[in-house]
């Protein structure tokens, strides 16, 4: 197996990760609207919290992604050019050509992380 492709799977990965983080949230906020029961299911919102918990943390701590460091490593390794900065932002910056200090990019996880913490007290997991 080829290093570009394993880091093309951790771009996928990493990728999943944040729709999980996004989406579910607007799912969670969308199942509070529509008094859906499956969204208070403790395995999803425990796994929901922790995703974006995590993130905010190593946004807290100065700590690249990991799956970013591997991705990057796995690039350089197949002769490819590794990322300048973190996957966020290379990524924010491919989509909508922005740039931000790093501190914004760590306000605006740790106020998302804010609304997760609300949509649980508003709607917390149920057996």
């Amino acid at each position: 197996m080829s290093w570009r492709l394993l880091a093309d799977g951790v771009l996928v990965l990493h990728g999943l990760y944040v729709a999980f983080v996004v989406f579910g949230f607007v799912l969670i906020l969308i199942g509070i609207w529509q008094h859906w029961a499956w969204i208070r299911q403790p395995l999803f919102r425990y796994a929901h919290l922790a995703a974006i918990g995590i993130v905010v943390v190593q946004t807290w701590l100065g700590v690249e992604c990991p799956l970013t460091t591997l991705e990057s490593w796995l690039r350089t390794r197949a002769g490819e050019a590794a990322y300048t900065q973190s996957f966020i932002q290379d990524w924010l910056y491919a989509l909508l050509f922005y740039q931000a200090p790093n501190w914004v990019f760590g306000l605006v996880y740790s106020v998302f992380g804010t609304l997760v913490a609300l949509a649980w007290w508003l709607a917390p997991p149920r057996r």
